[in-house]
């Protein structure tokens, strides 16, 4: 987050490169989204902010899809970055310069910054033994081999890094893997490889990370428990040839590898903006009146807080003032599926949904914490429907038409306050932007509209305009409302830039800063009113799922970035075997409710006497001698913790239940169990074994909370 001590600074924002072999899906836009939306709160409170990012073009998948297609990487990579920003205009992602990886800038400042690494010392060779594949006649790059992870020993993982516990590792690591090129195993040949020797910078970057001001707490304190308290590993930046990318000027027969360059596109990319508008690049990475902020995916943190941070500081750069790292995206907590139609694409989506849906949905999902969020469909359309049809737009198309001929009154009406607790509440919707607390912004923007509906609803203007003789009351009403409307817009500009144009056009005053929430319209001319934003077709979601479930038959290539969050974020749905029911709505089945009939009524009173508390897992542990539990020490906030043993082995590994908030039973009597004390329940739903599912809160819930 940005320092409000340091409003004067300039801000350059980035978000990853997303990795040119393949389109955009609404997986990757959680972040695009996210990032977006912190821009455009930044500029609409006067900070001077530019929004960097490329297309990531280099790497064997791309030189091996070239290939598979009958034609040059350039030509596939110039395709790809056409698709790819047009998809990201089309949700309204507004960057100030999109750029690609594959430019003379981004080379000169590969070369300038290798020199520099060298100069350093930080650069070292030697022979490497790498997986070859001998049917396609290449070295598999890391996302060409897959195979279990030799760490937490997960199935079809990447050579790179693990989804599942993010460890990262070298292809030739993965217990029995495969080229995913020809489905052969692969053999170990021996080839010259340039290093990076990160842990020279160790000193630093634990300074760095764990200053408390550049990472989310949980992020430095994952750095510091899995990585720096060991020697890292020197870091792996060349690649022999055939490869498509950068030759290494003083290596012959090798190239940059891609996370080598990709980062370096950053700075390459401000720096065409730069020669675009007459700036000078040294004032934006080389200033101490710039902050510079990179919003990423939790699976590439390794690469952003320690591998660049360590080359910024190298070759004189400036580091970044925080790293913004969001979790997955799941769909109904499953992974995706082809078979479902849940690898949605986001030109797809923009064929048949309007972007502002999810554009709110995402907002009103995303915390400050790094932690996965989910895309329940049955719940977008009804938070879509009614958060903003409902409660937002209501309100302009309840009240627009009554004043269009004689406009706003000339003073603003008494309204009980409900103006001034708007403005009020502004400071704190503007803390929670800051922070990139989306969700709980949403939150007080929705209290703020039902209060205004509540107005609506106790002044019923439709009655007024029933009586010529409360005219002038119907104007007064109408006043409010609309200024309650505008207001609500000013808020929501970040996240609904359409809307908030919608609202300028329909009261003639354009919103422009984060203040027009401080001051309500008077004597403005109100224009025709024109519909601002239809209620979710139920069918048009069904149907967006259906053809993305038959184009996915002939897909056989899918983005995967190696800047951004790639297939771990990738956006997965249900959907139902029914084509009448609405998708993500589980059909209404009997069977769970047989096999456990509806307990005995009870009373409030006996209700009230189970304690039920939010608590964060804060260790979680194997229990050797047992095959159903897991012990979990879990934190109520502060100082309060207990030792919990759940039977929910078969459906949790030990890395998903790692700082994650769940709802325990607190005030259970303990029990002595023979593996030690339990001191509470973890509340699930499921049959067992591994159909176990841990109720879950929104973010925004704190350990602690009392569950009412």
């Amino acid at each position: 987050m940005s320092d409000p001590k340091n409003s004067g600074k300039k801000l350059l924002v980035t978000a990853a490169l997303p990795y040119a072999n393949g389109h955009i899906h609404i997986g990757h836009l959680v972040e695009y989204i996210q990032t977006d939306i912190w821009v455009r709160f930044q500029r609409l409170t006067g900070r001077r902010c530019i929004f960097i990012c490329a297309d990531d073009t280099h790497g064997t998948a791309i030189m091996i899809r070239a290939r598979q297609e009958g034609r040059s990487e350039l030509e596939l990579i110039a395709q790809m970055q056409a698709a790819h920003e047009k998809d990201f205009a089309g949700f309204g992602i507004q960057f100030d310069h999109y750029s690609s990886t594959n430019s003379d800038e981004n080379y000169q400042l590969c070369c300038q910054i290798w020199a520099k690494l060298q100069s350093e010392g930080l650069i070292r060779q030697a022979d490497v033994e790498q997986l070859f594949d001998p049917q396609a006649g290449t070295f598999l790059a890391d996302r060409f081999v897959k195979g279990t992870c030799p760490v937490c020993k997960s199935p079809d993982e990447y050579g790179d890094n693990c989804s599942k516990c993010s460890a990262t590792y070298s292809p030739s690591d993965l217990i029995d893997p495969v080229s995913t090129l020809s489905g052969a195993t692969p053999i170990k040949k021996t080839a010259k490889h340039l290093f990076v020797q990160l842990d020279a910078l160790r000193g630093f970057l634990t300074e760095w990370t764990q200053s408390g001001q550049h990472l989310q707490p949980e992020i430095a304190n994952y750095l510091k428990g899995h990585f720096l308290g060991k020697p890292l590993r020197d870091w792996d930046v060349s690649r022999p040839e055939p490869y498509f990318g950068f030759a290494i000027p003083d290596s012959p027969g090798n190239y940059w590898y891609v996370w080598f360059d990709a980062p370096i596109g950053y700075i390459a990319s401000t720096w065409q903006w730069c020669k675009l508008h007459q700036e000078n690049l040294d004032d934006w990475w080389k200033s101490d009146q710039t902050e510079i902020h990179h919003f990423i995916g939790k699976d590439i943190t390794y690469f952003h807080t320690l591998f660049w941070p360590g080359v910024l500081k190298s070759a004189g750069y400036s580091l970044p003032s925080f790293v913004h790292i969001h979790g997955f995206l799941t769909v109904d907590k499953e992974k995706m599926a082809k078979s479902k139609g849940t690898m949605i694409r986001a030109s797809k989506y923009l064929e048949l949904l309007d972007p502002s849906y999810l554009r709110y949905y995402y907002a009103s999902k995303l915390g400050s914490r790094p932690e996965d969020i989910d895309l329940n469909l049955q719940e977008f359309i009804a938070k879509v429907d009614s958060d903003l049809v409902g409660k937002v737009v209501n309100l302009a198309s309840r009240t627009a038409r009554f004043v269009e001929a004689n406009g706003l009154s000339v003073e603003y009406p008494h309204d009980g306050g409900l103006f001034a607790a708007g403005a009020l509440a502004g400071e704190k919707i503007a803390e929670a932007y800051e922070q990139g607390d989306y969700s709980r912004a949403m939150r007080l923007i929705m209290e703020l509209a039902d209060a205004a509906n509540a107005f609506v609803e106790n002044t019923a203007p439709w009655t007024l305009k029933k009586d010529p003789g409360q005219h002038v009351r119907l104007q007064e009403v109408c006043t409010i409302v609309l200024n309650l409307f505008r207001q609500l817009c000013v808020y929501l500009t970040p996240v609904l830039p359409q809307l908030s144009a919608q609202c300028g056009k329909l009261m003639n005053r354009e919103i422009v800063a984060w203040n027009d929430s401080q001051q309500p319209l008077v004597g403005t001319q109100i224009s025709k009113f024109e519909h601002l934003m239809q209620r979710v077709d139920p069918k048009k979601v069904q149907q967006m799922i259906d053809e993305s479930k038959e184009a996915s038959k002939s897909q056989t290539l899918v983005a995967t970035p190696a800047t951004s969050a790639a297939a771990p974020t990738a956006p997965t749905a249900v959907s139902t075997s029914n084509p009448g029911q609405a998708p993500g709505i589980e059909p209404l089945v009997a069977e769970p409710l047989v096999a456990e009939p509806l307990a005995a009524t009870c009373t409030i009173e006996d209700f009230a006497k189970v304690d039920l508390r939010v608590a964060r897992v804060i260790k979680a542990e194997e229990v050797p001698e047992a095959k159903k539990l897991v012990k979990l020490t879990v934190s109520l906030g502060g100082d309060e913790t207990r030792t919990v043993f759940a039977g929910i082995k078969a459906a949790y590994s030990l890395e998903q239940l790692q700082d994650r908030l769940v709802v325990i039973v607190a005030n259970l009597q303990p029990r002595q169990m023979k593996f030690g004390l339990s001191e509470g329940m973890v509340t699930a739903a499921g049959a067992g074994g591994s159909e176990v599912f841990l109720l879950g809160v929104d973010s925004g819930a704190k350990p602690g909370h009392r569950v009412h």
